[in-house]
């Protein structure tokens, strides 16, 4: 099911960069947030040795209506801003939340020894199930944004074989779907070259020097591209055959949802910058799924005034509580 719904930002906060922008711009998490305050972290068992951390944050004066898993983005972590915000205003709401870092994102690089895929779901599906039982058979919802909306939507479909006991909803916020389409709209992007490129070069010093016997990224880090980067990398330390093999691994076009087990909202713009939408149209969807497409929006944004006011973050408190 697709719809267009009326998310109209006043004029000067339609342009693609400014809703981009913002969307990680730490002016939005200034103030207090008592879901941050009340979190506590936890290392998680994902299984085959891996560890993944998390931060939990219970209702400390009122039962919980549910559980939210929030999955960042690529090179993001539990606490990038959208994240932060968008925690801050569900546990407002009254549900617990539940912050996920992936494998070698935020400080967790020290944790394990191989490098974070994509294709890795197993451990993301692992600690996710974990989490939603943090909070007994209370309802458990999961919101992912773009390579965490990839992996939620992967989740989702995978719930029809591995069921997790008390998930009730997806939803997935300008999700990646075609890693090969995605990473060539970063690589044509001057702005959002230089953001990825910067944060990942970040990412894998502190791999290399973390595991200098096993690591040694020089002849990546001086690359220019995102996928250059991905080329030499999966080249030198992955299984696959090449990085098309890679990228097919976790591409979810067409009718690679149509099996989606659990009620699923997908939210993308069409004017975002990293993420084509094109593929979005073309989705083979079934009766499970919403697909809500606005015109503005940018990567994560959906901000309806500045600098607080979100659109996404009342749409997913109306989607959880059924409103």
């Amino acid at each position: 099911m697709t719809q267009t719904e009326s998310f109209c930002p006043p004029p000067y906060l339609r342009g693609t960069y400014v809703q981009t922008i913002l969307a990680s711009s730490k002016i939005r998490t200034w103030g207090k947030n008592p879901m941050a305050d009340a979190a506590r972290e936890m290392i998680l068992d994902a299984g085959e040795g891996v560890r993944l951390q998390g931060f939990f944050s219970p209702q400390v004066q009122r039962q919980a209506k549910g559980i939210v898993i929030l999955l960042h983005g690529w090179e993001g972590s539990v606490e990038s801003t959208y994240i932060l915000s968008t925690g801050r205003y569900l546990y407002h709401h009254g549900y617990a939340v539940f912050r996920l870092n992936f494998r070698d994102h935020g400080q967790t690089h020290h944790l394990n020894e191989g490098l974070f895929y994509v294709t890795r779901l197993n451990e993301i599906f692992e600690s996710v199930k974990q989490a939603t039982e943090l909070e007994g058979d209370l309802p458990a919802f999961i919101v992912g944004f773009s390579m965490g909306g990839n992996f939620a939507l992967r989740i989702a479909r995978r719930c029809l074989k591995e069921p997790i006991d008390h998930l009730q909803h997806v939803v997935a916020i300008s999700p990646l779907l075609d890693p090969e389409k995605g990473t060539d709209a970063i690589d044509n992007d001057c702005l959002l070259r230089w953001y990825f490129l910067k944060k990942w070069r970040r990412s894998l010093r502190k791999k290399q020097q973390l595991f200098p016997d096993k690591y040694d990224f020089i002849d990546v880090l001086s690359l220019k591209s995102c996928r250059g980067m991905t080329d030499v990398v999966v080249d030198k330390y992955s299984d696959y055959k090449d990085t098309t093999d890679y990228f097919r691994r976790y591409t979810i076009t067409k009718g690679a949802l149509k099996d989606i087990a659990v009620p699923t909202t997908i939210i993308i713009a069409e004017d975002d910058p990293a993420v084509p939408i094109e593929d979005f149209y073309q989705l083979q969807a079934n009766d499970l799924t919403e697909l809500i497409i606005h015109s503005y929006g940018g990567h994560n944004g959906f901000i309806e005034r500045f600098p607080f006011a979100c659109w996404y973050e009342r749409k997913l408190v109306e989607i959880f509580e059924g409103l």
